[in-house]
């Protein structure tokens, strides 16, 4: 007669809110963690089987602009025009079903557009958080070892309070650079009238 298995021995048991892999609670359980070297990683392999990506310069992408805002009804009419004339097909220098599968995938793709934006800013608001808890941490360091540098007992702080004040110092007094004002034109000379000269 064979013994049920156990499935609960040996089983790794996650107490109170701990989550495996750095998960915060409230996360799916078991979801890892990516390291933002992973990240990058993993988001360049994805770029790499995404079609048709080409950045664009500035200019290029507000020549583009213009027509690429063309409302979804005119596109889908002149599709049409397009599909209703050789003429206007060889013209075009692309078939309908050619057009109409290129404005498709536009749409597609708008989702897509957006889940990447809302990532960005996700990513983008997670850092300002980062580092608004690090300048935090570090006023509190500063204000509190000013305080406990006082004591002749604590004084192997204050070379360290000295440096923190004087690089806080420094970072004030470093402004973007300005720009060289550039030389005013002279005022032009009115000519003077024979009735001017005959008054002098």
């Amino acid at each position: 007669m064979e013994t049920p298995m156990k499935t609960t021995e040996n089983t790794p048991q996650v107490q109170g809110n701990v989550q495996p892999n750095g998960a915060a609670a409230g996360d799916p359980a078991g979801t890892p963690k990516l390291t933002p070297d992973v990240v990058v990683q993993q988001l360049r392999a994805l770029q790499a089987q995404i079609p048709d990506i080409a950045p664009l310069t500035k200019q290029e992408r507000a020549a583009m602009r213009k027509f690429a805002r063309t409302p979804g009804v005119v596109v889908d009419a002149s599709i049409t025009v397009i599909g209703a004339s050789d003429i206007v097909t060889q013209a075009v220098g692309q078939p309908a079903e050619e057009v109409r599968q290129m404005a498709e995938d536009a749409v597609n793709w708008k989702p897509v557009e957006a889940e990447l934006k809302a990532m960005f800013r996700g990513v983008a608001d997670a850092n300002i958080v980062r580092r608004q808890r690090v300048g935090l941490a570090a006023a509190r360091a500063y204000l509190i070892a000013q305080q406990v540098a006082r004591d002749p007992n604590n004084a192997a702080l204050r070379p360290h309070v000295d440096e923190v004040k004087r690089l806080k110092a420094l970072a004030r007094r470093k402004k973007p650079a300005t720009q060289t004002p550039q030389p005013q034109p002279a005022p032009a000379t009115m000519p003077v009238t024979m009735q001017e000269k005959e008054s002098k």
